[in-house]
């Protein structure tokens, strides 16, 4: 056992030493030889080490795009997708008919995608994935990796549409039901197709209650008629909705009010009815 703990440090002291001398060397074909052999055998800051050193050598020649490229590629490999993001966008305007190009676009993608974080968070980086990705298929319609990223476009539009949700919801959890009421239709109107949809139109109609109910007596009228309007918006999306009950009893309050203060406006049929009644008078003139 002894023996071979000794053969191993050996080894890693002459790797090291082999390293050190590869540095010194000044060869700088061979420096650039070993860094592509470091990034296949996945050393990736050995690799950079040597890019590092060999770059300025191969400036406005041929080989200056694969310098970049394995650059960007071994931060992108070490999971530094601020880095890589950086190069490869720097690669993207300056060598656009490479070879590497459409790895290049791909790996610049997904770097927002894996850098994309939580819905609590601001999403900034999410809106740049998907325009990255997004791009990259306009690009490349016929490429292998595109049914990944349909799925990873997926996954990032879910966070955006929990973002907005939990930014609208936020208002009414403290209790500003003035602002949660715009802050909830805005979330819908941004993302009609959000899985949040229900609770959207129900935190609406109850924020929309709620506002009425908590309000000066000149402003109540007009706010209960908010409130049915969200109630029969809710209702006729979601009739089977676990929250129709509780909207059922908060319509029915307002409707009391309405028919106490404005019996025509509690009655939604007494309107249309009014409004068929002109509209035959206006055939009729």
């Amino acid at each position: 056992m002894k023996t071979l703990l000794v053969s191993a440090s050996a080894a890693v002291l002459l790797g090291c030493s082999g390293y050190n001398k590869l540095i010194k060397s000044g060869d700088h074909e061979l420096m650039y030889k070993k860094a592509l052999e470091y990034y296949d055998a996945q050393k990736y800051q050995r690799t950079l080490q040597l890019l590092e050193e060999v770059s300025p050598f191969y400036s406005s020649t041929t080989r200056e795009d694969t310098v970049l490229y394995y650059t960007g590629a071994a931060h992108y490999k070490m999971g530094d997708f601020e880095s890589s993001g950086a190069i490869f966008d720097d690669f993207r305007r300056r060598f656009g008919r490479s070879p590497f190009i459409e790895d290049v676009e791909y790996m610049y993608a997904k770097g927002f995608y894996f850098s994309s974080p939580s819905p609590e968070r601001d999403q900034t980086t999410t809106q740049q994935a998907l325009i990255a990705i997004n791009e990259y298929l306009d690009r490349y319609p016929n490429s292998v990796k595109k049914e990944t990223l349909l799925k990873n476009i997926e996954e990032l539009k879910l966070k955006l549409y929990d973002k907005s949700f939990i930014n609208a919801r936020s208002y009414y959890t403290i209790g500003r039901y003035k602002s949660a009421v715009v802050a909830l239709k805005n979330a819908l109107n941004r993302y009609p197709e959000t899985p949040h949809r229900e609770e959207l139109l129900y935190l609406t109609a109850k924020s929309s209650y709620l506002l009425a109910k908590n309000s000066l007596p000149h402003l109540q009228r007009d706010r209960y008629l908010d409130m049915m309007d969200a109630y029969y918006n809710f209702a006729s999306e979601f009739p089977d909705s676990r929250y129709k009950k509780e909207l059922d009893r908060m319509q029915a309050e307002a409707k009391d009010y309405l028919a106490r203060h404005d019996p025509e406006a509690a009655d939604p049929n007494t309107k249309n009815n009014k409004d068929n009644t002109q509209d035959n008078g206006d055939k009729k003139e």
